[in-house]
């Protein structure tokens, strides 16, 4: 009897999950890759629906709702951002009250609602004259209710896509236990094998529905979209039972005004050196709803809400201890590691403005080049769109190298060196805005030997170029490849780096960078054509790119990430991991477990 509870002890996960009945997770019956694999599937499939919009929509506001090149990009710009900005909102519920599978489940079926009535809206009274929106047949005008619903219906796949994206890549990391060697491996592989899972669900958007769409086929991309969101909610629902749990922690609001509150309260008390190391100070078993985090020494001020003065001990013996006067260690420590975190995910904004140009001016760059592929007038034209294909190609490729050739070789050499193991996240991170600022150099100088044939007199300039638009190929492959350092870096960094009550909101840090930087160039751009625009000059992104000087402000953008990446070293070498002590590891003294996280 004895040896059989041993034996179901040993099957039970480590880090406090639970299966879909609320019972102790056991590592044989769920989670790990058959669960993690179903959400992989479940990822691309939303994917390729989320993208079927997204690829095109730039050249569906000017070539459907007529909108000039400026307009368009700020219009993606924006509602790519909200689409980011709504991760907050489905890291809230998740972290907060839903849980993570509920809160994906409802936000998969608010996206598919919106991708139905965008295909619903587009059939039935945007695409008129029939076969409107492609290259050549303009589309009639729209009354206020037909942009009023076609709005409606993409903010609601924004709002949709937005609560789900966060909480899925946390949800699949929980189906690993990272207090078990081996499923701790699996589950930073699960990261790479994600973004990648999202990349090629992308790839048949770029390439066949961009092509379709391309073509004026709007509707028939839009309801593709809308069929592989609703398989990819099937196929989540299917996975139910197999998949691990973590109950969430309740609202996270009060937890962190608890601290300043109780700070700001004991702004006069003084903090012995017995206490700096945090020995002395207020700690509970569990507090904020997961592991313990081990005391640091930043932002010593907010140590001050977990000292222990007479007052707090009297409280204590009389059994009711005030939160707003005296916080746990741990609670306090969770304020400190989202504060830690600021600096770093502020430095990710101008590289998420750099990213968001691959789905707005690299395609209006690119449709003013020679799409063509050969000189017969009926011949195959590349749609613009689809030349993202390449950014995936170069993803998948990249995450291959990182995972075999470039993590190996940096073990190895670390090893020699002290002993440590491979690359670290945020030196990833650094990596992808160096290639950042090659990408945009490579954008930069491709347009201007664009612009030094281009004819400049034309009215109707798309493909009008004599340069090739597979020029294009570097800037969209080193977008890629910087992606695979900085995306997937920020997913491991930001899950890592979360208290345990908070997973999702660190996950959705990573989207926040991109909303930020999508907000960003929307107001960059803007500010460019007002400073850049004169009675005779029509500023760097006219609607006719052959009269502009897109060139100058891939330069801009290069110069603003080499900014950034100075910034960036600086709070990188600044920051400080955090430490956990898990369920079961020896109390003190043992910060440096396998279970922390490293930076």
């Amino acid at each position: 009897m004895k040896k059989k509870e041993e034996e179901e002890e040993e099957e039970r996960t480590r880090d406090g999950s639970v299966d879909w009945e609320g019972r102790p997770a056991l590592r044989h019956k769920s989670g790990r890759w058959v669960a993690g694999s179903v959400i992989l599937l479940n990822q691309g499939l939303a994917t390729l629906a989320f993208f079927g919009v997204g690829v095109n929509l730039v050249l569906f506001l000017t070539r459907v709702l007529q909108q000039n090149n400026a307009d368009a990009a700020n219009n993606v710009s924006k509602w790519t951002g909200t689409v980011y900005i709504f991760s907050l909102v489905g890291a809230f519920l998740s972290d907060s009250y839903w849980g993570r599978f509920k809160t994906c489940a409802i936000f998969q079926v608010i996206f598919v609602l919106g991708l139905m009535s965008l295909s619903l809206s587009s059939y039935l009274f945007l695409i008129r004259p029939k076969g409107c929106g492609n290259e050549n047949i303009p589309c009639g005008s729209h009354s206020t209710m037909e942009i009023t619903l076609f709005y409606l219906s993409i903010y609601l796949v924004a709002l949709g896509n937005g609560g789900y994206q966060p909480n899925i890549a946390t949800f699949g990391a929980d189906q690993f236990d990272e207090e078990h060697p081996r499923e701790g491996y699996s589950k930073i592989a699960f990261f790479s094998y994600f973004y990648l899972a999202l990349n090629l669900g992308s790839l048949f958007s770029n390439t066949i529905l961009g092509y379709f769409e391309d073509e004026g086929l709007w509707a028939l991309g839009f309801w593709v979209s809308t069929g592989s969101a609703l398989a990819g909610l099937i196929l989540f629902l299917m996975g139910t039972p197999r998949y691990r749990h973590f109950k969430p922690s309740g609202n996270p609001l009060p937890r962190f005004c608890q601290v300043i509150v109780a700070a700001v309260k004991k702004w006069t008390v003084e903090i012995s050196p017995g206490r700096g190391g945090g020995d002395e100070l207020y700690d509970l078993p569990g507090s904020g709803g997961g592991r313990r985090i081990m005391h640091t020494d930043e932002f010593k001020f907010l140590d001050k809400a977990a000292v222990i003065t007479a007052e707090d001990m009297e409280d204590e013996e009389n059994g009711r201890v005030n939160p707003w006067r005296l916080c746990p260690v741990t609670q306090v420590e969770e304020v400190k590691c989202i504060l830690r975190l600021m600096p770093i995910w502020l430095c990710t904004i101008i590289y998420s403005v750099v990213f968001t140009q691959m789905a707005s001016l690299f395609v209006e760059q690119g449709a003013a080049m020679k799409t063509a592929m050969a000189a017969a007038e009926n011949s195959f034209r590349v749609p613009p769109a689809s030349m993202s294909s390449f950014d995936i190609l170069s993803v998948a490729v990249f995450i291959f190298l990182y995972r075999r050739v470039i993590e190996p070789t940096a073990s190895r050499l670390r090893q020699k060196e002290n002993g440590s193991k491979g690359m670290t996240e945020l030196e990833r991170m650094g990596i992808g805005l160096v290639i950042a600022v090659l990408a945009m150099l490579s954008a930069g100088i491709v347009e201007s030997y664009r612009l030094k044939y281009a004819d400049k007199s034309c009215t109707h300039c798309d493909g009008s170029s004599s340069l090739s638009i597979f020029w294009q190929v570097p800037q969209y492959a080193l977008i890629g490849a910087s992606e695979v350092f900085m995306y997937v870096g920020q997913l491991e960094f930001f899950n890592a780096q979360a208290p345990d009550g908070l997973k999702s909101f660190g996950s959705s840090l990573c989207m926040m960078s991109m909303s930020m930087g999508n907000f960003v160039s929307s107001l960059l751009v803007t500010m460019v054509m007002k400073i850049s625009t004169e009675d005779h000059v029509p500023g760097w992104i006219p609607r006719n790119l052959n009269k502009g000087h897109l060139d100058r402000f891939y330069f801009l953008l290069a110069v603003l990430t080499s900014v950034d990446l100075v910034v960036y070293i600086a709070c990188a070498k600044w920051y400080k991991c955090i430490k956990l002590q898990g369920k079961g590891d020896k109390p003190d003294g043992d910060d440096e477990k396998d279970g922390d996280s490293r930076v």
